[in-house]
């Protein structure tokens, strides 16, 4: 799972060159990121499960993490593979020590929400809703979590900015706008269907199975433009 300013591209723009971009970018921030020194929380992002067809949500926060060595920062500045870059020991530090308290967060949340059917989450850096990724089932969040939380902490560890906060009344609303300006619908007969809204503020893609009889949103995923 990239983090949700380089899946941006890989998912709408579907420019190559830009994918490799956003990569660069993304590389470049992961240094600027790393400090000399243990700096203070200062992510200020709110991860908030959602249920199917509604918001939920809980206060919590992307923050910064431990120092990097310079050895890790020379072998950063070394490569230009994000994979390699996100593999490196000073950078999983800084996103560890973000995933972990968000982490709890999520646990304790989760265990409120499952009864109402949570199956996403919308995701806010900095004051900045940026992504909501919501699932056919709890039990398929669940699975992907762990990914997409690193994903999302990756994400925290690279924004500019300062902190800000998002409220629930602020993420329902993300949810609630599909007023889609454009539609893009690619279709595999009896597989899959997967669909691309294109709206003035965001873009949505939408995978549906279409393996049953009844057919079912496997993933639905939805970035601020």
């Amino acid at each position: 799972m990239l983090q949700p300013s380089v899946r941006m591209k890989a998912m709408a723009d579907q420019d190559q060159q830009k994918v490799w971009d956003a990569v660069g970018n993304s590389r470049t921030a992961m240094a600027a990121a790393i400090p000399s020194s243990p700096p203070a929380n200062s992510g200020g992002a709110i991860g908030g499960p959602v249920g199917s067809g509604s918001g939920g949500g809980a206060g919590g926060g992307f923050g910064g993490g431990s120092g990097g060595s310079a050895d890790g920062l020379r072998s950063l500045n070394g490569t230009t593979s994000y994979a390699k870059a996100r593999e490196n020991a000073a950078v999983k530090q800084q996103v560890d020590s973000i995933v972990e308290p968000m982490q709890k967060s999520y646990e304790s949340v989760i265990k409120q929400l499952r009864n109402q059917n949570a199956v996403g989450v919308v995701v806010a850096v900095k004051g900045h809703i940026v992504w909501a990724d919501m699932f056919a089932s709890g039990a398929l969040l669940d699975k992907y979590w762990p990914k997409l939380l690193d994903s999302y902490a990756t994400e925290a560890m690279t924004a500019s900015g300062a902190r800000g906060e998002v409220g629930i009344k602020e993420a329902q609303a993300f949810l609630d706008d599909w007023q889609a300006r454009h539609e893009v619908v690619d279709s595999e007969p009896g597989l899959y269907r997967q669909r691309e809204l294109i709206g003035d503020k965001f873009r949505a893609f939408q995978l549906t199975s279409l393996l049953t009889k009844a057919p079912f949103d496997v993933h639905l995923s939805k970035m601020a433009d």
